[in-house]
């Protein structure tokens, strides 16, 4: 049922995200859109080398599209670029294969593992990590771009 994807701590997650906004000087910007429903997510991400030093985000989407983004924003700060890729492809797995949700600070994604269930829902649940890795994306190339002009 619905009420499974859509319980007390999907709706405690989706009233309270953490560091909503933008960035005065981000070093990329990503926008996520689902489709399906509408849902919106704009991300603002700021990195150190490998590593994310500042996050924010304009969310505009469904309960879960807001949870997903609440953890997102609530761990990203700290972490590496691969370990956003991998979170991503976890994520991934855990809605259309049936992997297991991601452990340690992750964790609370669990909480969306009831959403593979909802084909319509998957979207929407990954518009946080997918813009996430677009901005790592984009931030690589610009730092491999000005490398490779001073090299």
């Amino acid at each position: 049922m619905l009420n499974d994807i859509y319980n007390k701590r999907i709706i405690e997650l989706a009233g309270n995200i953490p560091r909503l906004g933008r960035l005065p000087a981000p070093d990329a910007s990503a926008t996520a859109h689902s489709k399906l429903c509408g849902s919106t997510v704009k991300i603002d991400l700021t990195m150190d080398g490998p590593v994310v030093t500042d996050f924010a985000h304009d969310v505009k989407a469904c309960a879960l599209g807001q949870a997903s983004s609440s953890i997102m924003a609530s761990h990203v700060v700290g972490s590496t670029a691969s370990e956003l890729r991998e979170l991503r492809e976890t994520v991934r797995k855990m809605l259309k294969e049936n992997g297991s949700p991601p452990q340690g600070k992750w964790a609370d994604i669990g909480l969306l593992e009831p959403v593979r269930d909802y084909k319509a829902r998957h979207a929407s649940t990954m518009l946080t990590f997918d813009a996430v890795v677009d901005a790592i994306g984009q931030i690589e190339a610009k730092t491999k771009q000005t490398a490779s002009a001073q090299g």
